[in-house]
């Protein structure tokens, strides 16, 4: 999207952390901010160790927002805001009256309609409201998702899943082995893994290589993992919008490890059941993933309907958006 933005010939400045600073700093001009963290074990979220990390970032989150305030607010002066989920500029942008549009998965959450698993009910109205305190009045929702229903309000537009450009080039192909990925240790699911002594499984997320058993553990390689996973039978991984998002364009199986405690990561793997495109694993056997493995052809035909996107939609209403001075931005701002 920054591209598209700079290509159309706009000013653009971005504002990211962690990964995201990582991968965007060498091509586009950065703020490197601070921002929340999410700490985990064994696929579930460890609340003591997510407050304890994100409580000693406060100081040095502080003087960012200042260096922000200063630098991108009062020296740049955009006509714009754009966040990806991203706190310090939607709370900015409040504070100066600048138009805020965020483009994100996170708000269908909050602006879709959907159905809710029977047993994250609560889950659902606490991850609204923390929606809502992080980006607290957007002008205009520019909503990702790959599963579409009813919004809840003129100013938000639903769009198919941003696809970066390296996997749009990709051309895939079914092969012999499992991607598997994970952000963080899951030894339950490797252990369950290891039973499966006909299979292969491709292992991305821990710092290690080698092969045990069925399984080969590769370090991190964007090119090696795009090229295992457009050329894998299917993916089995946490149920993180990104991936998911890629494996389906790609027309992959995918088996949905949801981490607990996390609610998108909940509803994500809900959906992908609901719509035929894998397999909603909520406790981790030998038999959900037996299970999984036996109904790829089924996962497959359901994926022939998938319609994949090349973002074009989503590029042009941010033209809209942005067109003779932020008109129409500005008109869903006088009446948010």
């Amino acid at each position: 999207m920054a591209t598209h933005l700079i290509a159309n010939g706009h000013d653009v400045r971005l504002v990211s952390y962690d990964r995201g600073y990582r991968n965007l700093k060498d091509d586009f001009d950065v703020f490197e901010t601070e921002g929340l963290t999410i700490r985990s074990k064994d696929n579930r979220v460890s609340i003591v160790e997510t407050f304890t990390e994100n409580l000693k970032r406060l100081p040095q989150g502080h003087r960012k927002l200042q260096q922000l305030r200063q630098q991108l607010f009062k020296d740049f002066q955009p006509d714009m805001v754009i966040t990806d989920f991203e706190p310090m500029t939607a709370y900015l942008a409040n504070h100066y009256k600048i138009p805020l549009v965020t483009l994100d998965n996170q708000h269908r959450m909050r602006y879709l309609e959907y159905e809710c698993p029977a047993d994250h009910r609560m889950e659902s109205t606490v991850t609204k409201n923390i929606i809502r305190a992080i980006v607290p009045r957007p002008d205009v929702s520019l909503v990702t998702t790959f599963f579409f229903g009813e919004v809840r309000n003129e100013r938000t537009f639903l769009f198919p899943p941003i696809v970066r450009k390296e996997v749009l080039d990709l051309r895939p192909s079914c092969g012999e082995h499992m991607l598997v990925y994970l952000t963080s240790g899951f030894e339950t699911l490797l252990d369950e893994l290891q039973g499966f002594t006909r299979e292969q499984f491709l292992v991305y997320g821990y710092d290690r290589s080698g092969t045990h058993g069925p399984l080969t553990f590769k370090p991190f390689s964007q090119s090696g993992f795009l090229s295992d996973l457009a050329t894998c039978n299917a993916v089995i991984a946490t149920a993180g919008f990104t991936l998911i998002s890629e494996s389906l364009h790609l027309r992959k199986p995918y088996c949905a490890l949801p981490m607990q405690g996390q609610f998108e990561q909940q509803l994500n793997a809900f959906q992908l059941d609901k719509l035929g495109y894998g397999k909603h694993v909520a406790d981790v056997s030998s038999e959900a993933i037996g299970d999984f493995l036996y109904r790829l052809p089924d996962y497959r035909d359901s994926l022939e309907s998938y319609q994949s996107s090349d973002n074009s939609q989503i590029k042009a209403k941010l033209d809209e958006l942005l067109a003779d001075d932020c008109a129409v931005a500005r008109k869903f701002q006088r009446h948010s």
